[in-house]
């Protein structure tokens, strides 16, 4: 499958975008998840936004937070992939180019996440190792992971 990847500020977005973006968010997190929680949490005007597009339609996303306001490192958060790429590797890619893009915008440093635990395995995958013991967010189980730097 071939993948478009975009990465932009917050206030570089177009309407349309920004509409994909937490449209997809709502999508997955709220409705398929059935999870409620306020993802409008303020953090997006101070983050990068990646997304990966297929035949110009938002198909995967992760959020590329500065160092200090989600964790003490820099860090990935929002990480989704659309329904229709799921097991297509999509998420890999995403992910790939989320830690390719911590790493051009904030230096080799430690990113982390907070991995909800069924996916640790694919974050181990990707360089990520479980850090702390795991917790409940928003009604799911979560486990902070963190890459070192290179």
């Amino acid at each position: 499958m071939k993948y478009h990847t975009v990465v932009k500020a917050f206030y570089d977005l177009s309407p349309d975008e920004l509409y994909q973006i937490m449209r997809l968010r709502i999508e997955v997190f709220v409705i398929e998840q059935q999870c409620f929680y306020q993802d409008a949490d303020n953090k997006d005007q101070h983050c990068h936004h990646l997304m990966l597009l297929k035949d110009n339609e938002l198909v995967a996303y992760a959020r590329i937070v500065p160092a200090g306001l989600s964790f003490e490192e820099a860090s990935i958060g929002r990480v989704i992939t659309s329904a229709q790429v799921r097991g297509t590797g999509a998420g890999k890619i995403l992910m790939e180019v989320a830690i390719q893009t911590c790493r051009q915008l904030f230096g080799n440093v430690p990113i982390r996440i907070g991995a909800q635990t069924y996916a640790k395995a694919f974050y181990a995958s990707l360089g990520f190792e479980a850090s702390g013991s795991e917790f409940m967010e928003d009604g799911i189980p979560h486990i902070e992971m963190v890459t070192k730097p290179l």
